[in-house]
């Protein structure tokens, strides 16, 4: 199989982290891997994961758990996903955790 390039995410001027279905040593997989351009060397780095395709699905059933307000910083985590300030909670209240969109969260499937 042919390496398939999915995205990528820039890190840094001269940083990228790419996404990319490849096969490795025989295994098909998802590899998550810094790209890096500079005088010195343009290419790959060391930094980066593989998952194997067997463990996939896994991946992203984990992925897809993660809320979205945590990914905020505190300040900016007084505020859900829809941008309205959050009711004040007794010690006794549980915190109303938003629903994800459907351009949020990917459906988990078999592939």
């Amino acid at each position: 199989m042919a390496e398939k390039d999915i995205g990528k995410i820039q890190k840094k001027d001269d940083t990228d982290i790419v996404v990319r279905v490849d096969e490795y040593a025989g295994y098909l997989g998802v590899t998550i891997r810094e790209f890096t351009t500079s005088e010195k060397y343009t290419g790959f780095t060391k930094s980066g994961t593989r998952i194997p395709a067997d463990k996939f699905l896994e991946f992203r059933e984990l992925i897809n758990s993660i809320d979205l307000n945590d990914l905020k910083k505190s300040d900016e985590a007084q505020q859900d996903l829809s941008g309205q300030e959050p009711q004040e909670q007794t010690p006794t209240q549980q915190p109303e955790t938003p629903e994800q969109t459907p351009s949020e969260k990917v459906d988990v499937e078999e592939f």
